[in-house]
């Protein structure tokens, strides 16, 4: 399964010279802002394929939070979010620093749950299923949602075992069965042409952007629906990014992805929806075109050119 990847015209980032309030989490939250030029952030239409409904091909949610909270004992992580996220799409998470969005992903999948003293409330549903409901088969869960955080983490073992360690724990032994899925999922993460010829070599001696992908391969080696990335190209060069960015838009028409990131282009070039949240609670949330070029809320309008956040 090889891939053709056509690259996006990179949109220039512009820093703005704009001196921060003192409280620009709070000042975000009320709408305040200040009289200075942001920076311009060019947005291209994505394709998408409209319905009468209005939405896309794919028009049932694959994920649905209702009135959806949750806390770290008395401190509020997010707060009665309601949103829908489709397949075969790309949704973008943006706000400032501890506002709560990678608090709302690790929930889909409950990995919030490591962490002491977390409880939830309202409804988050993964395919129609609440995540929190006392039946739900946390194994089962996680293997419909792959993880790909901000820093590389594979496992210290060949490349081959890496990808190949979650599908052996599902119960593959076939040698070959588990040739062909690390063959395909290498390929998918846009890997496999660097690295065919040195599968038995150690991971940990890839560079960073190489491991990046390996993760992102290991996540789609257990074949998820949907795949959930905590800002993947933090720590990665700009060239380590853009390959990233590239394999984003080839596997969206097979993957429900969610992405959290702070790079406001990365979102514009990336998404199909877009999500801004502020200290717990979601601000807005609209077709990624709609959001940067003529957004509802006064927060959005202050947040995407730089004013805060």
């Amino acid at each position: 399964m090889a891939f053709v990847i056509e690259r996006e015209k990179k949109i220039p980032t512009q820093k703005a010279n704009v001196k921060m309030p003192t409280s620009a989490m709070q000042a975000l939250q009320n709408g305040i802002t200040r009289k200075t030029a942001p920076r311009r952030i060019d947005v291209q239409p994505r394709k998408e394929t409209v319905t009468k409904t209005g939405l896309s091909s794919c028009e049932c949610p694959l994920i649905k939070a209702e009135n959806f909270s949750l806390y770290y004992g008395s401190t509020v992580g997010v707060k009665d979010i309601t949103m829908d996220i489709y397949p075969c799409s790309v949704t973008a998470i943006i706000g400032p620093s501890g506002c709560g969005k990678s608090t709302f992903l690790c929930s889909i999948n409950r990995m919030n749950d490591l962490i002491p003293h977390v409880r939830a409330s309202g409804k988050l549903l993964v395919s129609g299923q609440d995540v929190y409901d006392k039946q739900v088969n946390l194994v089962n869960l996680r293997q419909q949602g792959g993880m790909v955080f901000q820093k590389p983490n594979p496992f210290p073992k060949s490349i081959f075992d890496n990808v190949a360690y979650g599908p052996r724990l599902q119960g593959v032994r076939k040698q070959s069965k588990l040739e062909q899925i690390v063959e395909e999922s290498l390929r998918a993460a846009v890997l496999w042409n660097e690295v065919e010829n040195d599968l038995k070599k150690s991971a940990l001696a890839l560079s960073g952007g190489q491991q990046q992908r390996l993760c992102i391969a290991r996540a789609l080696a257990t074949k998820p629906r949907v795949l959930l990335m905590d800002e993947p190209c933090s720590a990665l060069d700009p060239l380590a990014t853009g390959k990233i960015e590239d394999f984003i838009e080839q596997l969206k028409s097979s993957y429900t992805i969610v992405i959290v990131t702070h790079n406001m282009q990365q979102a514009a070039r990336v998404s199909d929806r877009a999500a801004l949240f502020c200290l717990g609670e979601l601000i807005e949330y609209d077709s990624t075109s709609k959001m940067f070029s003529n957004p509802s809320k006064k927060q959005t309008e202050d947040y995407i050119p730089g004013r805060f956040g």
